[in-house]
């Protein structure tokens, strides 16, 4: 108890010295006490309980006995210790590329169920038909999702404080910022695109419903199938489109695409390119028409899609603002406090 006080009360600058294998081994379950992290290096046969003990043992391997490596969790291969620091670098790097994926992939559920619900609410026909949402989980998100698993390591990463050890890698945080964030503008995206086709033949939403059991029933005349499917094909050119700048945007959660580079991930342009690729087979190959109920789109069409990739990413960009204000100012607010306190 009396080792437990002094950890918890001088949690930096505490050297202990001589010390037994046993002593390490208690100092260990002293910290893991406490709800810290630990970590060991070690080299020799008394460093084996410690290692074996701790969150995470790390061996030498070229001057450790073959007792400590088999006690480790890590081997540094070069005994050099500035090499845990590059792999704490490339743990984090993995873990935040994670979440960049989930992100990327989450956002876009969120536009394939709005047409649904708008065609229970609104009494409309669905802006998406159940392939087309397969071509977009399947095909179009694939690669550029892909891409974001190869991200480098953020600019700051190592002056990020360590992340809490109950953290959930899917948290309310992602969730919010994937489904009700990004995900909202991109279903917004979707639905206007399908009603700018609507409106570029000349129909109103009343007009709409009026078509609706017809088309929902197969028996509407050619002109309006055709206007049909060229409003499906434009609400998903819409969400890839804003796929396209969300995937610039799930790039970081923090950092502005500035300060990372738009070119900087080579493999994230192959996604971007093998995506519109997709899109526009999909678009003009008749027998890809054919299985997904598409139809070419027009100029204006082509000219509303190209506003979505900088619309959504502008929209994160002031999100991360908004984001780094806040925190500034709730910094700025505990350190007032404290100064108070200390007075």
């Amino acid at each position: 108890a009396q080792l437990r006080q002094i950890l918890h009360k001088h949690k930096h600058g505490l050297v202990f010295a001589r010390m037994m294998p046993e002593q390490k081994l208690r100092l260990v379950q002293a910290y893991k006490a406490l709800g810290d992290i630990v970590a060991v290096t070690g080299d020799g046969v008394n460093d084996a309980p410690a290692l074996r003990a701790a969150n995470i043992g790390i061996a030498m391997g070229m001057s450790g006995t073959d007792v400590a490596r088999e006690a480790a969790d890590i081997v540094l291969i070069d005994d050099n210790f500035a090499t845990i620091v590059g792999a704490i670098e490339q743990g984090r790097a993995v873990y935040q590329n994670i979440r960049k994926f989930m992100t990327y992939i989450l956002a876009s559920n969120v536009p394939e169920i709005l047409p649904f619900l708008a065609m229970v609410v609104m009494k409309i026909p669905p802006a998406l038909t159940i392939l087309q949402i397969l071509a977009i989980d399947l095909g179009t998100d694939i690669v550029p999702a892909l891409a974001l698993g190869a991200e480098k390591p953020e600019v700051g990463i190592m002056q990020q404080p360590p992340r809490p050890k109950n953290k959930s890698l899917l948290d309310q945080s992602l969730l919010i910022r994937a489904y009700l964030f990004l995900g909202i503008i991109e279903g917004v995206a979707g639905m206007v695109g399908f009603f700018t086709v609507w409106w570029s033949h000349g129909y109103n939403l009343a007009q709409l419903q009026q078509v609706t059991p017809m088309i929902l029933a197969h028996t509407a005349n050619p002109a309006v199938t055709t206007v049909y499917y060229q409003a499906t094909t434009m609400c998903l050119g819409a969400i890839i489109a804003c796929q396209v700048g969300n995937i610039f945007a799930c790039r970081s959660d923090r950092v502005y695409i500035r300060k990372i580079g738009f070119f900087s991930n080579k493999l994230v342009w192959w996604g971007i390119g093998v995506e519109i690729a997709l899109l526009l087979l999909i678009i003009h190959s008749p027998i890809l028409q054919k299985i997904f109920s598409t139809a070419p789109l027009e100029t204006l069409h082509w000219s509303v899609l190209l506003v979505f990739p900088p619309l959504i990413l502008i929209a994160d960009e002031l999100r991360k603002r908004f984001v780094r204000y806040k925190n500034k100012k709730s910094v700025v607010f505990e350190r007032s406090n404290n100064a108070i306190s200390n007075e």
